[in-house]
């Protein structure tokens, strides 16, 4: 895939065409994009005056040369790990066409799009985990960005606090590839991945934070991490334990301090007011009775938010990268949830914990694609790093890919 971009990218450079030329993109269903509707995963269009227009990163990939395949099925409003949206549908996971598995959320359709060859690049939002949990579930690259790092203009909010926007790809390659083409920093793929590809593993620092998220990692899953991380020492990587207290406290905060459900809920309210009392349960439910944005318990929410992402700096001072799952059990399938707000929030709780500290910390991270779990299903390594860094952590990565090998080689193809 990596080569089908680079190839391309080679022929038409001479034309000025620009670095993504040619290369098809899906687009996650919050994004404003000319020419095609918004719904954001509900069940009537949001308004063209606000949602017609492109996205700052849709823009940018279009001034690149990408071609605009369409959208991708998103959950409602994008609140939610799990990928499942009774409303517009549920895309399957692809390597299990007989259980239905969930593909992970919020950008559930984005992982599928790449498999099916539908698409080369998706964009994705990422706010607790939403690029990275459906790239770990569907097997390909999602790189988290650092908030702020690119705008979210056009894109329909979930939190301001947390929103970030960005891209799942088949490789890190691509996802490198992409990103040098779409920052404003870079504007030129080529000598992005020339600085990129002299990262060698030889004596980079990994580590493997002490803390529950490992902890809850499931038996099997955690072996094909583990064997992974054992692969990269073999590569010349310093691989060893760390402190990860950190991230535990994270975790907590995120998943009850409420700032997301404040943000989304004053969003909706004074742009979609119409849209709350239709919202399914799955959403509905948890959306209720949010802190108001001008009162003591959100303020409060965002002064903890802010001295815990103080302290994140800690956590690499004898690490290049952390090292966590990117998700923690095997993607149950979807009729097992989809009628069970019990069985729903359970597995959404376990699914953005293993992904939410790096939204509450300001950190930027990208899962990578290691192996398959005892029922065949994907597994994702992901890598942090410090806010800021993405460019060193696409170095990284792609030291990481170099030596194990990309999806395709290390996992094979979904059964068809």
């Amino acid at each position: 895939m990596a080569d089908d971009i680079l190839d391309r990218a080679t022929k038409t450079s001479a034309l000025s065409l620009g670095p993504l030329c040619g290369i098809p993109i899906s687009v996650k269903d919050i994004y404003g994009t000319s020419g095609l509707p918004t719904f954001a995963g509900s069940n009537r269009q949001l308004p063209e005056s606000r949602w017609s227009r492109d996205a700052w990163l849709v823009a940018r990939a279009r001034k690149a040369g990408a071609v605009i395949m369409g959208k991708t099925h998103t959950v409602e409003f994008a609140y939610g790990g799990v990928g499942l949206n009774p409303k517009s549908g549920t895309p399957r996971n692809p390597w299990d066409y007989d259980a239905d598995r969930i593909p992970g959320g919020s950008s559930c359709g984005a992982g599928v799009s790449l498999w099916e060859g539908s698409a080369m690049i998706a964009l994705g939002s990422d706010t607790g985990g939403s690029i990275r949990i459906p790239a770990s579930l569907t097997g390909v690259v999602g790189h988290k960005t650092t908030k702020g790092r690119w705008p979210t203009q056009g894109v329909v909010q979930l939190s301001a606090t947390f929103d970030t926007v960005g891209a799942l790809t088949r490789t890190v390659e691509d996802s490198a590839w992409f990103f040098g083409s779409v920052d404003p920093f870079w504007g030129d793929p080529s000598s992005l991945l020339e600085k990129l590809t002299k990262t060698s593993l030889d004596g980079i620092r990994i580590g493997i934070p002490e803390c529950s998220i490992w902890e809850a990692c499931q038996n099997d899953l955690r072996n094909v991490l583990e064997t992974s991380l054992t692969e990269l020492k073999a590569a010349g990587a310093q691989v060893r334990r760390d402190r990860g207290a950190l991230l535990d406290k994270a975790v907590d905060l995120y998943l009850t301090c409420g700032i997301g459900k404040a943000e989304l809920s004053a969003f909706l309210n004074t742009h979609l007011p119409a849209w709350i009392e239709e919202l399914h349960p799955i959403v509905g439910t948890r959306l209720e009775d949010p802190h108001p944005l001008d009162g003591s318990e959100h303020h409060e929410a965002l002064l903890k938010q802010r001295l815990i992402s103080a302290e994140a700096s800690e956590l690499f001072t004898d690490t290049d990268v952390l090292v966590l799952p990117g998700h923690l059990v095997t993607p149950p399938p979807i009729k097992e949830i989809s009628s069970d707000l019990e069985a729903y929030s359970h597995i959404n709780y376990t699914t953005l914990r293993a992904t939410c500290a790096v939204n509450l910390l300001g950190l930027c991270a990208i899962c990578v694609p290691v192996g398959l779990d005892s029922t065949g299903m994907p597994v994702g390594l992901q890598l942090i790093g410090r806010g800021g860094d993405d460019e060193r952590l696409l170095g990284i990565a792609l030291a990481l890919e170099r030596s194990l090998g990309t999806a395709e080689a290390r996992l094979g193809s979904p059964p068809h």
